[in-house]
C-alpha cells in the first residue's frame, strides 16, 4: 500500500517525517537502518522498522491508558506512524534502572548494580557533538529549558518508568535503561515523542542466565552478537500479546 503524505520535513537515523494532511500531524516513516555509535556503525536489517513501529505503537497506547501522553494518534501502514506535529526538546532524558554501557565505563559502578531509585541523566541532543551528558551547570548556560519544564520533563520521564518496569516484567522481560525524546504540541503540552523500542531500550530476558543470549535489543547490534530481528521479533509477540491491536489512522 503507498502512503499518501506530504512533502519530506526532516530523515534522521531511523526514521523519515512527511508533513501530514493538517498541520497539527505529522507522518512517521520507520526506516529498517541499524546504526550505532553515532552513526559510525550501519547497517541495513530487513523487517526492522516494521518491528520498532508495532511495539512503539503498543507502547505509546499502554502509556496513554495509564494517563501519559504521548505525540502517537495510531498506526497508518505497517512502517508508518501517525503522530502529533511537536517541537522536540534537545535534551534526551536517560533513566537508568540497572547499571551498564557507558554508565560502567565512565564510572566504577559495577556492572549489574540496581540503581534504586533510577538514575536520570539529561543529554544534549546534538550528534556533531556525541549527545554530551548536561550537568547542572551546563544545562543552565545553555538555556536549553526553564527550571520549571525540566521538572515536568524530570517527572514525566519517571512516571513512564513506573509504568514500563512492571509491564515488561509481566512479559519476562527487564528494563534495564531507556530514553525519551519528549515534545511540545502546540498547545504547549508535553508529551513522550519519537518512539520507545529495542532500539531505545535495553531489555533483558529474565528466563535466560547467559549474559548475552539474554540481551533483545540494540547491544546486539552493537555488540556483534548477531539474531538483532531475531531479537526484536521476539520483543514484538511478547509485547503484541499483551497489548490491543494498535488502532489504525489509515
Amino acid at each position: 500500500m503507498t502512503i499518501s503524505h506530504g512533502d519530506l520535513l526532516y530523515e534522521g537515523k531511523a526514521k523519515r517525517i512527511y508533513a501530514g494532511s493538517s498541520d497539527q500531524q505529522v507522518l512517521v516513516e520507520f526506516k529498517n537502518d541499524a546504526t550505532a555509535f553515532n552513526a559510525q556503525k550501519k547497517a541495513q536489517l530487513d523487517d526492522k522498522g516494521r518491528l520498532n513501529c508495532r511495539i512503539s505503537a503498543c507502547l505509546f497506547e499502554l502509556l496513554e491508558r495509564e494517563g501519559i501522553p504521548t505525540h502517537y494518534c495510531g498506526i497508518a501502514e505497517e512502517t508508518w506512524m501517525v503522530v502529533q506535529r511537536v517541537e522536540v526538546i534537545p535534551v534526551e532524558v536517560v533513566l537508568r534502572n540497572i547499571a551498564t554501557g557507558s554508565l560502567c565505563r565512565e564510572t566504577p559502578i559495577v556492572q549489574g548494580t540496581v540503581l534504586e531509585p533510577a538514575l536520570l541523566d539529561l543529554y544534549y541532543k546534538d550528534d556533531g557533538l556525541g549527545d554530551p551528558l548536561l550537568t547542572d551547570a551546563r544545562l543552565a548556560l545553555l538555556g536549553l529549558v526553564s527550571s520549571q519544564l525540566r521538572e515536568r520533563m524530570e517527572l514525566l520521564a519517571r512516571n513512564v518508568n513506573a509504568v514500563l518496569i512492571p509491564f515488561f516484567r509481566s512479559l519476562d522481560l527487564q528494563l534495564v535503561d531507556f530514553k525519551l525524546e519528549l515534545g511540545l504540541n502546540a498547545a504547549g503540552e508535553l508529551l513522550v515523542a519519537d518512539e520507545i523500542s529495542p532500539d531505545t531500550c535495553r531489555l533483558w530476558d529474565l528466563s535466560c542466565t547467559d549474559v548475552e543470549e539474554r540481551i533483545l535489543d540494540k547491544d546486539r547490534f552493537r555488540k556483534d552478537l548477531g539474531g538483532v530481528i531475531e531479537a526484536y521479533g521476539e520483543v514484538c509477540k511478547r509485547v503484541q500479546g499483551a497489548c490491543p491491536t494498535p488502532r489504525n489512522c489509515s
